[in-house]
Parts: structure tokens; C-alpha cells; sequence
């Protein structure tokens, strides 16, 4: 077939020779992530949980990654990003993941000013 996919190792992501391995391979490593993330939201281990990095819990840290890596694989699959040229891959990809982690940073910093701002009395808690 014309379309058909070679095994082959292309910066350490697999090329699948078929589009049913494929299919199977995409299933597996979507599956894997996600049965992590509800593992870590059912159990929310006490060492991710009680330790902060920038403002934020590490199991919230470790939510937003890992849904930044299904995102990233999802668009170099679905979106046939694999197949283009690195400058096209890099403006589709790298663009929302900087958008992303400037939203993220001005929500962790406007959040902690208004905690901050409740917590000292200076606003009542009218809610």
C-alpha cells in the first residue's frame, strides 16, 4: 500500500509499520497516561500533595504535564505532525505550550495576591 507506515526509530518516537499497530500503539500510550493521572487523582500520595513548587501543589505540577504531553502527542499524531518540517512542528506545538505556561504563571500569582489580600483582613470573606 502507499500510506502503509515502516518501523523505524525517527528522535526516539516509533513509526509504526502498519495502521493497525498504529491505531493499537496510539491506544496503549494514551491509556497508560491517563490510568496514571486517575491514579494519582484517586490516591494523591501525601509527598505530592503536601510539597509545593512555585505557589502549586507537585500533584497539580504533574496533572498539567502530563495533559501537556497527551496534548503534544495527539497533535503529532492525529495532526500528522510527524510527517512535516521542523519549523511548521515547532510553531504548532511550542506556540500554545508557551500560551499555556503564561496563563498558568499569571493564574498562580493573581490567585496568591488575592489569597493574600483576603487572608490579611484587608477585604472581607463576604461570600
Amino acid at each position: 500500500m502507499a500510506h502503509e507506515h515502516k518501523l523505524e526509530i525517527f528522535r526516539g518516537l516509533v513509526k509504526f509499520s502498519s495502521n493497525t499497530r498504529k491505531i493499537w500503539g496510539v491506544l496503549v500510550f494514551l491509556s497508560i497516561v491517563t490510568a496514571v493521572e486517575v491514579g494519582l487523582g484517586i490516591t494523591k500520595p501525601a509527598i505530592l500533595t503536601g510539597n509545593y513548587f512555585l505557589g502549586m501543589k507537585l500533584l497539580n505540577w504533574i496533572f498539567i504535564i502530563l495533559t501537556l504531553v497527551k496534548a503534544y502527542y495527539i497533535a503529532w499524531d492525529f495532526m500528522h505532525l510527524r510527517d512535516e518540517k521542523a519549523s511548521l512542528r515547532r510553531a504548532v506545538v511550542w506556540t500554545p505550550i508557551f500560551l499555556v505556561s503564561y496563563l498558568i504563571f499569571i493564574l498562580l500569582f493573581e490567585a496568591d495576591y488575592i489569597y493574600t489580600v483576603f487572608r490579611d483582613g484587608f477585604v472581607k470573606w463576604d461570600f
